[in-house]
């Protein structure tokens, strides 16, 4: 079975490779060691590696437990937060009737 290695845009490859360093400075001011985070991790090295630089092969999961190993995992729920665009495309959309219907 071969890999489907998607193409990102730069823009989004600069988002990982930000997001990479991140995790390599929150495991650094830790002091944990690449093999301590990937043996607790239950990843290897490498792909601790391939999270540091960004690489997009690696699936959210592993990075989810890379960040439950630095403590970091309910930074996740950060995503699509507060979604501005989304709230003004939804009242947008809102209809609204000019009068209240009757109560009986």
């Amino acid at each position: 079975m071969s890999k489907n290695n998607s193409i990102l845009l730069p823009k989004l490859e600069r988002l990982l490779e930000e997001m990479g360093e991140q995790i390599r400075l929150a495991r650094l001011r830790r002091t944990l060691s690449a093999d301590q985070v990937a043996e607790r991790a239950g990843t290897s090295r490498r792909t601790l590696y391939s999270i540091e630089k960004g690489k997009s092969s690696v699936g959210i999961g592993i990075y989810l437990k890379v960040l439950n190993v630095l403590g970091l995992e309910k930074d996740v729920l950060n995503i699509a937060k507060d979604d501005v665009l989304g709230r003004k495309l939804q009242d947008i959309g809102l209809t609204t009737k000019e009068r209240a219907p009757k109560r009986n």
